[in-house]
């Protein structure tokens, strides 16, 4: 199956940035959506923000909106997630999963994730 791997991640200070990559291994991510979903402690997986195969499309969950920005790189086999203004509650662990199309199902394996603490 696809594997992707989540890189970028660290420890920051309330309002400070970060830039995930997510990269392919052994396929070409040209084809796919990409999403980044995050997992806090004791709380389920949610989606955070999808990009289509071409770029042309984009979603955020509403949380995240103005503050995060998805973009790819396919000469480079990359996405990221460049995250603005970060708060506390932006703490988990981020992870990336291919899709067929932004809504459908995951094509990909779930990685290692990255993780993202911010916290003063």
């Amino acid at each position: 199956q696809l594997q992707l791997v989540e890189s970028g991640g660290g420890l920051v200070q309330p309002g400070g940035s970060l830039r995930l990559s997510c990269a392919a291994s052994g396929f070409t991510l040209d084809y796919y959506a990409i999403g980044w979903f995050r997992q806090a402690p004791g709380k389920e997986r949610e989606g955070v923000s999808c990009i289509s195969g071409k770029g042309g499309s984009t979603n955020y969950v509403d949380s995240v909106k103005g503050r995060f920005t998805i973009s790819r790189d396919n000469a480079k086999n990359t996405v990221y997630l460049q995250m603005n203004s970060l708060k506390p509650e932006d703490t988990a662990v981020y992870y990336c999963a291919a899709h067929f199309y932004c809504s459908g199902p995951r094509a990909s394996n779930w990685g290692q994730g990255t993780q993202v603490t911010v916290s003063s």
